[in-house]
């Protein structure tokens, strides 16, 4: 079997893999939630009861209630806490999610072999190591932060880009065209896609974000980092994907002028590359520096994320320019 088999193989048991990694997270959501459910209930049951006693005990000798040491108040303190439930779907989700990441990323660099270049030359192989740069940023943020309940986002989007990318915009391996056969398309799209993977998980902490803010109360979500936690967090992953992009951005305008003789036309993929970073930067000031918090904060990152998606699915499929490498 060729290597572009092969490789073809890896991804369709990856996106099969994924899609289980889903449901297991899936799974969590709802096992989880019903066991903080039941859990605050019964923990507000035993609360109303002792107090509601006042605090008593049944004296020994006279077999009537007696009057504790300790004020109900005191007792109320020294309830016993709500357990910590095993996650197991949690756990499984996550290590079948290493497990498709893996299968993945084998099939993005045995197409690179078979191709004896990148494996990003067009808008099926940009996706291939697009979504793989994605999931290894979740994968890897675990070190730092525990960002597991993004799971669900997390799998989905992988199982529908590679889904999508796979029947929509697969590609037989060809030679690259003069343009592409330049360092700077290593480096350049590689950024580029290291960036989306960046604002993809910060994307993914805002739809979280605004969640709990909306339902803040309700089971699972009540068990989520506070609003304000993910929102910082999401700035912090926002930040590093624009410093990407902005690179991606320069690298583009050198790349051009050595391709084309200038550094900067108006190309339709130029503007768009140029849109994304005005959006984003629009969001890191308007948070940083004008006090943007809350739902707009994460509306307007998310409107960035966007943007992202309209340049990736749109503008290289309709519209026309000198960036008409999506291969299809």
């Amino acid at each position: 079997m060729e290597l572009e088999s092969i490789s073809q193989l890896l991804v369709y048991t990856a996106i099969a893999v994924y899609a289980l990694a889903f449901l297991l997270f899936a799974l969590d959501i709802v096992s989880h939630g019903s066991n903080v459910k039941a859990e605050a209930e019964a923990v507000r049951a035993k609360r109303k009861s002792l107090v509601g006693a006042g605090g008593a005990h049944i004296d020994a000798d006279a077999g009537e209630p007696a009057a504790v040491s300790v004020p109900a108040e005191a007792a109320r303190d020294t309830l016993v806490k709500p357990r910590k439930p095993r996650r197991n779907w949690l756990r499984a989700g996550f290590a079948i999610t290493v497990m498709a990441w893996l299968l993945h990323l084998g099939g993005a660099v045995l197409r690179g072999i078979a191709a004896e270049r990148v494996p990003w030359a067009n808008m099926y192989e940009f996706a291939l190591t697009g979504v793989v740069l994605v999931v290894a940023v979740f994968i890897f943020a675990q070190f730092w932060n525990d960002l597991r309940f993004l799971g669900v986002y997390i799998t989905a989007m992988a199982t529908l880009f590679l889904g999508a990318a796979t029947v929509n915009y697969y590609v037989p391996i060809s030679p690259l065209p003069p343009a592409l056969q330049s360092a700077w398309l290593v480096v350049h799209v590689f950024v580029a896609t290291l960036a989306i993977g960046f604002l993809a998980i910060s994307s993914g902490l805002s739809i979280v974000q605004l969640i709990r803010h909306r339902f803040k109360n309700n089971g699972f979500v009540s068990t989520l980092p506070g609003a304000d936690t993910l929102e910082t967090v999401a700035y912090r992953l926002a930040v590093v994907g624009f410093l990407f992009w902005s690179f991606t951005l320069i690298a583009g305008a050198i790349w051009a002028h050595q391709s084309w003789g200038r550094y900067w036309g108006w190309d339709t993929k130029e503007v768009w590359t140029f849109i994304i970073w005005v959006v984003y930067a629009g969001y890191l000031h308007a948070r940083s520096t004008r006090g943007w918090r809350g739902t707009a904060s994460a509306v307007l990152n998310l409107i960035g994320f966007g943007t992202i998606l309209f340049n990736y699915a749109v503008v290289n499929v309709y519209f026309e320019g000198l960036h008409a490498y999506s291969g299809l």
